[in-house]
């Protein structure tokens, strides 16, 4: 599953796993920024706003002052997530996203 991912990047799965097992949502995902705060998120599928978990996740981090991401996550059943991985790219270029299946198992 996880078992050889830094402990903190194998938090991050959990948290993206744990929010959408909550939701019920397609996805979950979690970003960790600079300063080692984390930020959860779930999939939002209204008629009026459609937006990934991982650009909630960014949006929240982003909307709370952090001053960059070390790391995202994002799981479900489909991890692709061109958007969320273009807004992790704008805060941090370097950052890596992980992918994982509904099972926490990465992709």
């Amino acid at each position: 599953m996880t078992d050889d991912l830094d402990p903190e990047d194998r938090k991050l799965i959990v948290l993206a796993r744990s929010a959408r097992a909550r939701t019920g949502a397609a996805q979950g995902a979690a970003v960790r920024d600079s300063d080692c705060r984390t930020y959860v998120a779930a999939t939002v599928a209204l008629p009026s706003l459609q937006l990934s978990a991982l650009q909630v996740a960014v949006a929240m981090a982003v909307s709370s002052g952090a001053p960059g991401l070390e790391a995202a996550a994002v799981l479900g059943e489909s991890s692709e997530d061109d958007l969320g991985r273009a807004a992790v790219r704008d805060v941090a270029p370097e950052a890596p996203v992980l992918a994982a299946g509904p099972d926490g198992s990465l992709r």
